[in-house]
C-alpha cells in the first residue's frame, strides 16, 4: 500500500480503475487499524475499572480524613481530567496524524496509573494526591474522543452500526476484565510485598494500577506500528484523509459543505450527558452501598463488586449483539427509547421499601469495644476487627429501610441492559447525524459531555447519598431519566443520518 505523503497532490477521491489488489490492500489495512482502535478502547476501559471497586477502600487506607463526599471527588477527577482533554485530542486529530494524539494521552496515562501506586507515599494529603492521579489518568483517557472519530471516519454508513457496536462491545470486555483482575489481586492482600530499592508496595491496591500502565506500553506499541490513517465517505469509497494536508488545500466536498442539524447535534450531546450521568452514579455508589446495606468489609465489597461488574459487562456484549440486530430491525432511535426505560425500571426496583433497617455501624463498633459514644473515649484504633455496616454518621441510616440484596442484583440486571444499548446508540446516531465532516472535534465535544457527567454524578450522589440517603439519590435519578425519555421523544424526528436528512439515501 502507498503510503499518504503530506505534499501528495492526488484527488480526494480514488479513480474508478484503482485495481482490486489495491481495494483490498487498503480495506485490510483499514481495518487492521479500525481493530487497533477496538483494542485501544479496551485498554482505556480496562484502565478505568480496574481501580474503580478498590478506590474507597484504598483511600479509606491511606488517609483516615477522607469520607464518601471526597470518594466521590475523587471518581469525578477522572472524568474532569477526559472533560478537558477530549477536545483538546480531538482538535489536535483533525489536523495532524492520529498517532501523535494517541502515543501522547496513552503516555500520560500510564505515568498518571504509577503515580496512583505511589501516593501512599506522601506523609500528607495523601486524599489530595490519589485525587491528582486520578484527573491525569482522566487525562490521558480523552483520547477516547480520538478512537470514535477515527471509526466514524474510516467507516461507511453500513458499517457504522456494526462498528460502533464493536468498539462498544470492546469497551465492555475491558469493562468486565478490569474488575476481574481486581478481584484476582485482591488475593495478593492489604500488605502484600515491598520492593524496598523502588520503595514501591505490591498489594490489592497498587498492582491493579501497575498492570494497567504495562498494558498503555503495549498500547502504544500497536499504535506506532500498526495504525495507518484511513477515511471514507458515507458510501465506503477511500477519501484522502485530511489531517495530513494543510488546512488551506483541501478541497471540501459538496456533501461537506452542507449544514448539520445543530439541533440534533445539541440533544445528543444532552442525551448522552444523562446517560453517563446516571451510570457515574450508579458505578460510585455501588461500593459504599452495597458495604452500607449488606455490612460487607473492604475486602468483601471489592472481590463481590467485581465479580457483578463482570457479570454485567458479559451481560453487556449480549446486549451488544442483540443491539446490531434490533436497530437493522427496528431503526437506532427505538432502542436508544427502549434502553433509557430499562435504565429507569433498574433504578425504580433500587428504591428501598418494607420495614427491615440495615446493621448500624456504630453497634457493631460499640460491641467491638472500639468506641464508646457517651464516653467519647477512643480505644483500640489498631484493632483487626473492621467495622461494618451502615455508619451511624449517616442519619438516614435510622429510618431508611434496607436495600436487599435481591433488589441490588435486579437493579444491576437491568441497568446492565439499558446503558449498553443506549450507549452505542448514542454513539451511532451522532456519527451519522454529523455526517463526512471530520469528526475529531465534534466527538470530542460528545466526550467531553460524558465525562462531565461523569465529573458531575459522582459528586452528586456521594453528597445525596451521605445526607439523604439512596430513596432520595436515586428518586433523583428515576426523575432524570423520565426527563431523558420526553427529551428523545420531542426530537426524535431530528435523530436521523446527515444523508438521509439531504435526501442521498433513505432511512
Amino acid at each position: 500500500m502507498s503510503h499518504l505523503d503530506p505534499d501528495d497532490t492526488t484527488p480526494l477521491l480514488r479513480d474508478d480503475d484503482s485495481s482490486d489488489g489495491s481495494v483490498e490492500e487498503d480495506s485490510s489495512s483499514r481495518w487492521r487499524s479500525i481493530r487497533v482502535m477496538y483494542f485501544t478502547m479496551f485498554l482505556s476501559s480496562v484502565g478505568f475499572t480496574i481501580v474503580i471497586t478498590s478506590l474507597w477502600p484504598y483511600l479509606q487506607k491511606i488517609d483516615s480524613s477522607a469520607d464518601a463526599s471526597f470518594l466521590g471527588w475523587v471518581v469525578a477527577a477522572y472524568s474532569l481530567g477526559q472533560m478537558v482533554a477530549s477536545p483538546i485530542f480531538g482538535l489536535w486529530s483533525n489536523y495532524r496524524p492520529r498517532r501523535e494524539p494517541l502515543v501522547c494521552s496513552i503516555f500520560i496515562n500510564l505515568s498518571a496509573n504509577i503515580y496512583y501506586a505511589y501516593v501512599y507515599l506522601p506523609t500528607t494529603n495523601n486524599k489530595v494526591h490519589m485525587l491528582l492521579s486520578r484527573a491525569f489518568v482522566g487525562f490521558g483517557a480523552g483520547n477516547v474522543a480520538v478512537v470514535r472519530s477515527y471509526v466514524a471516519g474510516a467507516t461507511s454508513l453500513k458499517e457504522r452500526t456494526n462498528a460502533m457496536a464493536n468498539m462498544s462491545a470492546c469497551q465492555a470486555l475491558g469493562f468486565i476484565l478490569g474488575p476481574a483482575l481486581q478481584a484476582c489481586l485482591s488475593f495478593v492482600g492489604e500488605q502484600g510485598v515491598t520492593l524496598e530499592f523502588i520503595h514501591l508496595q505490591l498489594n490489592m491496591y497498587t498492582c491493579p494500577a501497575l498492570l494497567a500502565a504495562a498494558l498503555g506500553v503495549v498500547n502504544i506499541l500497536l499504535v506506532i506500528l500498526v495504525l495507518k490513517e484511513h477515511r471514507v465517505d458515507d458510501h465506503g469509497r477511500q477519501i484522502q484523509a485530511i489531517n495530513y494536508t494543510s488546512e488551506d488545500r483541501v478541497d471540501v466536498s459538496e456533501e461537506t459543505e452542507e449544514t448539520i442539524d445543530q439541533v440534533a447535534v445539541l440533544t445528543s450531546n444532552v442525551l448522552f450527558f444523562i446517560v453517563m450521568f446516571i451510570f457515574a452514579v450508579f458505578e460510585t455508589i455501588a461500593t459504599p452501598l452495597t458495604m452500607d446495606m449488606f455490612a460487607w468489609t473492604r475486602k468483601e465489597a471489592v472481590l463481590y463488586n467485581g465479580i457483578i461488574i463482570c457479570c454485567i459487562g458479559f451481560e453487556s456484549i449480549l446486549v451488544f449483539l442483540v443491539v446490531k440486530v434490533a436497530s437493522q430491525r427496528v431503526g437506532d432511535r427505538p432502542v436508544f427509547l427502549a434502553g433509557l426505560a430499562i435504565i429507569f425500571s433498574g433504578f425504580f426496583v433500587l428504591l428501598p421499601w418494607g420495614n427491615h433497617y440495615p446493621k448500624i455501624q456504630w453497634a457493631d463498633v460499640k460491641n467491638n469495644s472500639l468506641i464508646s459514644m457517651m464516653s467519647g473515649v477512643t480505644i483500640a484504633p489498631n484493632s483487626s476487627l473492621e467495622p461494618t455496616g451502615c455508619p451511624y454518621e449517616q442519619t438516614w441510616c435510622q429510618y431508611t429501610p434496607a436495600i436487599h440484596l435481591a433488589q441490588y442484583i435486579s437493579s444491576d440486571f437491568l441497568i446492565g441492559v439499558g446503558y449498553p444499548a443506549c450507549n452505542v446508540m448514542s454513539y451511532t446516531l451522532y456519527s451519522k447525524i454529523l455526517g463526512p465532516k471530520p469528526q475529531g472535534v465534534y466527538m470530542g465535544w460528545l466526550t467531553a459531555s460524558g465525562s462531565g457527567a461523569r465529573t458531575l454524578g459522582p459528586v452528586f450522589v456521594s453528597h445525596v447519598y451521605t445526607l439523604l440517603g439512596p430513596r432520595w439519590a436515586f428518586s433523583l435519578i428515576c426523575g432524570m431519566v423520565a426527563g431523558a425519555v420526553v427529551l428523545l421523544g420531542s426530537v426524535y424526528h431530528r435523530l436521523i443520518a446527515f444523508s438521509v436528512r439531504h435526501g442521498r439515501t433513505v432511512d
